[in-house]
């Protein structure tokens, strides 16, 4: 019987190099204004089939052999069940006060129009990039929901960088992506039963029990958590902390796993009903965050990279032809959506298209997306590689489509309202008197 070798050297080699790379990748892009994820998915692209694979596949199959490439999945997999309990911990539903039904108009537009898109270029796509054996069904609703995912806490990261986190905008933008962002989960977890599914009663059976596991951690663990945390600042170590809170996601994803509706919506709805305002959990949180993000999240990249392989269209002007239908598909129903819906709810053109630039971000949120649809069948490599394309440049051109839109339609907005220009003018030159005098 032959010796298994130990994949531990391999995997000693592969980790470094992939958070060593990834880092460097994300440093690159912030030099430029970019936020750090578009370097991370940019790198583990390259350092796959696309361009490493390509001109040196010796040093690929050396630097990620069969053998590590499971645990890398697993670790990057563990990463992000981690990452997504931090977005749930930091989705703050009281930023609708105020907001609530501009959030609420903006943020349905933006999916229901990317919904009705999708659904449409899903139809066209079915016969060419359907894999076999998979119904038009999930085919077509996986399609639309990928189309009308907003990357929350990107948008938070891109506000913040450019001093529009505390503002009007800033503040809407996020109200809207925290509900698009729960919309979009739930809609994904409906597909996900669906695909899942035999049959119409057990999708059905699968929901209900979503539903029952949702309103069993609003109503029974969320109190709980809430007299346990309270204890647990007079009580507890913060290490203490840090393993129950870790535990917990990983209770609450195996049993969405369970369920059937993927894991990772049970680590999101465990930081959901996580308490906030605590200092303990503050403190937790941000030792996950300073693991999970520099460390554990690479592996997931360079485990999406590796997936994606450009030269799949590389030789065929009718598969960049669809790689631009979907470009265009995805820019149209969310930032479009977004911005007429804003502009219908009273906000002037220069907030109403950067609301609608922020909404079109889909980050590591959509990779995550599409991850779940290539593992469940749904779609196949090809197409992955056109939706990860997608997700790459809709992130990279927010930043820069915002600073467009703020200076340029910013003036135009001035423009037109000169009256208030002018009264904005007067009222600053009466405090440059006051202060002088």
């Amino acid at each position: 019987m032959a010796a298994v070798s130990d994949p531990l050297p391999d995997l000693l080699i592969a980790v470094p190099a992939v958070i060593l790379a990834c880092k460097a990748g994300a440093q690159l892009v912030r030099r430029i204004g970019q936020p750090p994820v578009v370097g991370e998915i940019a790198v583990g692209i390259l350092l796959g089939p696309s361009l490493l694979g390509w001109l040196w596949p010796d040093a690929q199959t050396a630097l990620f052999p069969q053998s590590v490439l499971p645990y890398i999945g697993a670790l990057g997999n563990l990463g992000l069940l981690a990452f997504m309990f931090l977005v749930g911990l930091e989705l703050d539903l009281g930023s609708l006060r105020g907001h609530s039904r501009t959030a609420l108009a903006v943020s349905q537009a933006s999916i229901a129009l990317p919904l009705a898109l999708g659904t449409l270029l899903a139809f066209g796509m079915y016969t060419t990039f359907a894999p076999d054996g998979v119904d038009k069904l999930p085919f077509v609703l996986f399609i639309a929901v990928s189309m009308s995912i907003t990357a929350f806490p990107v948008l938070a990261r891109i506000l913040t960088d450019r001093g529009l986190y505390r503002t009007k905008v800033g503040a809407l933008a996020m109200a809207c992506a925290a509900v698009d962002d729960v919309t979009a989960w739930c809609l994904l977890a409906a597909v996900v039963a669906v695909t899942k599914s035999n049959s119409p009663t057990e999708a059905v059976t699968t929901a209900l029990y979503a539903v029952a596991f949702t309103l069993f951690m609003y109503y029974a663990v969320r109190p709980l958590l809430a007299r346990w945390v309270r204890r647990a600042e007079r009580a507890y170590t913060e290490s203490v902390v840090l393993v129950v809170l870790f535990s917990g996601l990983c209770l609450s994803a195996l049993a969405t796993d369970k369920i059937g509706v993927h894991a990772l919506f049970g680590a999101f709805l465990f930081g959901v009903v996580t308490p906030r305002g605590s200092r303990i959990v503050e403190v937790t949180a941000a030792r996950v965050r300073a693991f999970t993000v520099p460390v554990l999240l690479p592996l997931f990249f360079v485990t999406t990279g590796l997936k994606t392989d450009i030269s799949l269209l590389a030789g065929d002007p009718v598969q960049w032809l669809w790689a631009g239908a979907v470009l265009t598909v995805a820019v149209l129903g969310k930032w479009g959506g977004g911005s007429v819906a804003a502009r219908a709810s009273g906000q002037s053109w220069t907030d109403a298209m950067s609301i609608g630039a922020l909404m079109n971000c889909r980050g590591l949120t959509e990779l995550v997306v599409l991850n779940i649809g290539l593992g469940l069948g749904v779609i196949g490599p090809d197409l992955f590689t056109m939706l990860v394309l997608m997700a790459l440049i809709t992130t990279a051109a927010t930043g820069p489509a915002l600073s467009v839109i703020r200076r340029r339609v910013g003036d135009l907005d001035a423009a037109d309202q000169p009256e208030a220009a002018d009264e904005e003018m007067a009222e600053k030159t009466t405090l440059q008197s006051a202060g002088t005098r």
